[in-house]
Parts: structure tokens; sequence; C-alpha cells
């Protein structure tokens, strides 16, 4: 391989960045190779997304340099950035629903038909050329997709890859994609990475950032650390033990010993589910649940897991069923129901449905008990709503640089302690934690998972729904697990293997109720 072929593609030099006063990136460094697959590794708040953005125009550095081929550049808009052919696919899907893919891909940059005695005028939009632009790029990139499809439609993955060929219709020779797997199963990932080969082949460089260690093993060739917001090392993927990595991201030893589960069989039952169902989605489930419990819930993605969670909270109103809270038969309609019963649910999509992202920490952390804070007047008492929520961030450790922080500035990990503030403040009693990790690096998970052993031991009942079969294994002490809504079978700590919780997840015939 000869020097032009191993030059940089992309260089990041020295970049520093700062918000309000507060350093979000430190004298970072970066280089991305023609046709590599860079793997981008640190704690949520290290500085990742950051430097990503900077890189794709969406912020300027403070100081430091950005080369292209070896050449200085300026980025001064996601526009500038895509002139120059570097792309980015956020963790949060850009898309709109309501329109096609094709449309979606080329929104701003339509094809018009021509009229006029001279072709001036262009106003009319030319859905037969859009759509085969649309199709010429599917092709290329070997997706058995129609164009016309309207992206509300497609499955999570297919909306990932338009996507991606938004991103590749401007000629992308630098792909950042940022926790692109978070919400695809192993089939979803095998098409993600076949395209991700295609398009090293064709020389494109990508940065990819993920914090799922068996993933960078597969498809990087290199693995960058940051920690604080700072460069840490630069490390072949091939040859360098996960452990090292871990180490360097978290900067402490992480203890993923296994516990010693607890027997909670004569705790009294918290919550019983007995024949619960809604249409195809679930399927006449029945479980009990006891104090002091970490009860796992596995299954492969559409097993019903979800729906049988927001049943139980009243988010969806159930066809058949009864529900017992320690003992006493409840009708469960509403949130409002479950709350003032004492449940509790982090929902799996917490930026729409566990939080507020526009407002601040400490409103995130009250807003599900704000009668606790009125004063006799119906106003709140400010000064009670800041030492709660300055509380809850010293117990949880929330990395914020003030409980006035709008939470869409925090790092995932962060805000998933924010949620979970949220719930501890209302003093549930049964918590339901759906992929309470999902999306968050391994020291913020280590984090969340001696927070979930300890609201166990202080006697809260937990169901943990989680796609981590390793992490199901860890925290548990009964698993069930469900398959096209019905559920399978049900293990204890002792006997569950991800062998058999895999056996289970794919029994699509048999129905086994604890």
């Amino acid at each position: 391989m000869n020097s032009r072929a191993t030059a940089p593609l992309v260089e990041l030099r020295r970049i520093r960045k700062a918000f309000a006063g507060v350093v979000a990136l430190d004298d970072c460094q970066f280089s991305l190779l023609p046709g590599e697959v860079h793997a981008l590794m640190g704690e949520n708040g290290a500085g990742k997304s950051t430097l990503m953005k900077v890189l794709a125009g969406v912020y300027q550095p403070d100081a430091g340099q950005i080369l292209l081929d070896g050449r200085a550049v300026s980025l001064p808009s996601p526009r500038a950035a895509q002139a120059l052919g570097i792309g980015i696919i956020h963790q949060e899907l850009n898309l709109m629903n309501h329109l096609s893919a094709a449309q979606n891909i080329f929104i701003g940059r339509e094809p018009v038909r021509k009229f006029g005695k001279f072709g001036k005028f262009g106003l009319l939009l030319d859905e037969a050329a859009l759509n085969a632009q649309a199709q010429a790029l599917f092709e290329r990139m070997h997706l058995p997709l129609d164009p016309r499809t309207p992206v509300g439609d497609l499955t999570v993955a297919r909306q990932q890859m338009v996507e991606i060929a938004k991103a590749l219709s401007f000629e992308s020779r630098v792909l950042i994609m940022d926790e692109p797997t978070a919400a695809l199963n192993n089939a979803e990932i095998a098409e993600l990475f076949r395209l991700i080969r295609q398009l090293q082949a064709r020389g494109v460089g990508i940065v990819y950032i993920s914090h799922k260690m068996d993933e960078l093993q597969q498809i990087s060739s290199r693995v960058t650390v940051m920690r604080d917001g700072r460069y840490i090392a630069t490390l072949p993927t091939a040859g360098t033990a996960m452990a090292t990595i871990i180490g360097m991201m978290v900067g402490r030893q992480i203890d993923d010993s296994p516990r010693e589960i607890p027997d909670t069989q004569a705790q009294p039952v918290a919550l019983q589910v007995q024949g619960l169902s809604r249409g195809q989605a679930v399927k006449g489930v029945s479980f009990t649940l006891r104090r002091g419990e970490i009860l796992g819930l596995a299954g492969l993605m559409g097993a019903g897991r979800t729906e049988l969670a927001r049943l139980v909270f009243g988010a969806d109103q159930r066809d058949a069923g009864q529900i017992q809270v320690f003992g006493r038969a409840v009708d469960i309609r509403s949130p409002s129901d479950a709350v003032a019963l004492g449940i509790g649910y982090l929902s799996e999509d917490r930026k729409h449905f566990g939080l507020a992202t526009g407002l601040d920490v400490q409103t995130n952390i009250v807003l599900a008990h704000l009668r606790r804070f009125a004063n006799g007047a119906g106003w709140l008492d400010d000064a009670a709503v800041r030492r709660t929520a300055q509380g809850y961030v010293e117990q949880l450790d929330i990395r914020t640089p003030t409980i006035a922080q709008p939470v869409r500035l925090l790092s995932g990990g962060n805000q998933q302690k924010i949620v979970i503030a949220k719930w501890l403040l209302r003093d549930c009693d049964i918590l339901f934690f759906d992929e309470p990790t999902r999306g968050i690096d391994i020291g913020a998970k280590n984090e969340i998972y001696k927070l979930l052993q300890a609201l166990a031991d202080q006697g809260k009942a937990i169901v943990m729904i989680s796609s981590e079969l390793p992490e199901i294994l860890r925290l548990s002490h009964r698993i069930l697990v469900m398959c096209e809504g019905r559920l399978t079978g049900e293990l204890s700590a002792a006997e569950a293997t991800q062998e058999k919780i895999m056996q289970l997840a794919t029994q699509r015939e048999s129905l086994v109720t604890p």
C-alpha cells in the first residue's frame, strides 16, 4: 500500500470546544483512513458526539484544525460539511414519517419539471425523477426498498438505511454513525454490517460510535478512546483486549463479577397478573412479582415485552385479564391510575416518553410529583424543588454543570438517571425498567446495575425488560421469556443460561405459564 493510500482522509488536531464556560472537548485528536471503520469509544459525556458534530459542521470549534485530504478546511455548517463529502447519521433518526423514502433523501434538493420558453421555470416536483434517483441509490446499496414507501411504514432498520442513503446522496466520503444499532436486532445488524463493508470497499471512511464491544471487534480496524472530553489513545482493534479499552474509557476498575442472588420466595407478592391480553401483541400472559425481586423479561424484538409493560401501566387498554397489587384487585385504565397505585414505568424511549427534553434537570426530576412542592396558594416552592433536585443529582451522580441545565444537553446515561430520579421521588413500590441501559456506556451501565440492586434490597419490586442477555442473567432473580406475545417459559437465576433463554425466545408454538 503506497503512502497516498494510507494518508488520512480526515484529521482533527487539538480540537477544543466549550459551552457556556463548560469545556466539552480539550485538545482532542482523531484521524480516519480511506475505507476504514474507526470506532470512537468513551463513556456518555466523554465528548464523542460533540467531536463528531464538529467534524459534521454542527458545532464550530473554539480552537484546533480540521484537515481533509491533508488540507485545512472550514466547516461553518452541516451543508458545508456535506458539500465536502462528510455525512453524519445521528443516534436519533432525523426523518419525516409522513414523507416517502425518496422525499426524505432529497428534501430541499428535489428535481423539478422545467417549463416555459427556455425552461426557465421549475415549479413542479418531478416525482418520477425523484423516485428514479432514490431507486438508483438503493440499487447501489443492494437495498430492496420501494422509494415511494412512507418512512413511517418502515422498520427502524430500514429507516436507518434511508438515513445512510441520504448521506450517500451527497457523495459522502466520510460517514459518521452514532449508535447505529441501538434499536436493531441481530438480523438487522447483519444487514447494516453488509452495507458498511460495501462502503468500505468503495473507499468510504466510517466513524463508528457504539457501546457494544462485540460489534466493534467485528467491524472496526482501530479504536480511539475518549474520556472527560479528552483524547486518551488510539489502538488497533485486533489484539487489544476489551478490558484494556474499558479501563481507558472509565479510568477505574469496573466490577462485573456475578452477584449472589438472594431468595425472594418468602416475600409478599407485590404484583399479580392473570391472563393479560391485547390483540396479537400480548396473549394471555400471567406472572407474579414479589417485593425485593428483579424479574427479568427476555425475548426477541416484537415478542411483546414492552406491550405487556404498557398494559400493566395503563398506557394501552387490555382486551382481557386481571391485575392485583399487593393482593387487591385493581382496574388500571391510565398511567395516572398506575402511578396512584405506586407503579412506575421507565420507557425504552426516554426522549419521547420519559423526559421533557426542552426543560431543565430540576423540572424533569419533580415533574411526576409537582403537588408535593405546591404551597397553600398553589405556587411551587422553588427552594424545595432545588433542594430535592440537587439531592438526587448527588445521590445518583448525575453529571450536569447545574440543575438548570436543559436535559437535551446531557449524555444518555445522565438522562436515564434523571428518569430514575423522577420515579424514586414518587417512591413507587413497583417499577418497570424497559431497556434501562440502551445507548449508555459501560461505566453508566454499572451504576444503573448498582442502583437496581439497591432498589431491590430496599424492597422495591422490579420488572426489567432487556435485550442484552448478560444483563438479564446478571441482575435477575427469575427470568420470564416471551415469544410472539406469549409467555414461553420461566427460569430461575440458578438454571438460566443464554442458550436456554434463546430456546424459549424462539419457541413459537407451546405456551408455558409459571
